[in-house]
């Protein structure tokens, strides 16, 4: 793994010595970009620079670390909470920390906090570069395939061999027109902005192959072959009947 940088943000000096001293002991890929006691001057460093985690006190003077959070432009790193009092953890999880650590700090305890960010780190650097493969593909490969990305590899499926795409918990599954399913670690979104026109996004969560369209009914749902259900929102449903009128 390449270079990673770091900013460490604690009201206390010698707190951000200790820490600097056993990151640099015990993560010498971690590069430390700034350290800060003012929660001010650490908004301003986070917002202009490009980081990999943050490690966060929470208890400081005029802004606390969930302050400091709100204030950023976008949180696109690792959070590590860095404090005395263990009574903040369930609220530190809910702003999506990857791990809590209570002062003094454990050695162990960092470990285990730095490896789980930068597990996060390499999951997130892969999903970018596979969601980059998957564009070139869909530039390439013809346009009546859908490209779905799974666990075993890449499949290409004809257009038309595709009934209906779900939207599940930031996956998609892939409803064939033969009864099987595949499952995309890629999300609805994703898919919507490569299909092709004979694909209709009915609802927030599903995308239908219009080809394999057989009934509508007026409390919801479009019937597919099979007599397979999916429902359409309100929102939608003008748009729906409008290509068959």
């Amino acid at each position: 793994m390449s270079q990673l940088k770091a900013i460490l943000v604690d009201d206390e000096i010698s707190n951000l010595k200790g820490l600097e001293k056993k990151l640099k002991t015990l993560f010498p890929e971690i590069e430390i970009s700034g350290m800060f006691q003012s929660p001010e001057d650490a908004v301003s460093a986070i917002n202009t620079t490009q980081l990999d985690i943050l490690f966060l006190d929470i208890q400081m003077p005029r802004i606390d670390g969930f302050e400091l959070l709100s204030r950023l432009k976008h949180i696109n790193f690792q959070i590590i909470f860095v404090t005395a009092y263990s009574e903040y953890a369930i609220e530190a999880f809910k702003q999506s920390a990857v791990d809590y650590i209570l002062k003094p700090i454990d050695n162990d305890d960092l470990k285990i906090a730095v490896q789980k960010a930068l597990s996060n780190i390499v999951s997130e650097k892969e999903k970018q570069s596979n969601s980059r493969l998957l564009d070139l593909l869909s530039e390439t490969v013809k346009k009546n395939k859908v490209v779905v990305p799974t666990s075993k590899g890449i499949s290409f499926i004809p257009e038309e061999e595709v009934m209906h795409l779900e939207g599940y918990e930031g996956y998609t599954r892939i409803h064939l027109i033969d009864g099987t399913t595949l499952m995309s670690s890629y999300n609805l979104g994703k898919f919507e902005k490569t299909l092709g026109a004979i694909f209709f996004k009915c609802h927030k969560s599903h995308i239908i192959n219009l080809e394999h369209v057989r009934h509508f009914e007026n409390e919801g749902y479009i019937v597919l072959d099979t007599d397979y259900r999916v429902p359409i929102s309100k929102t939608n449903k003008k748009a729906f009947l409008k290509m068959f009128s």
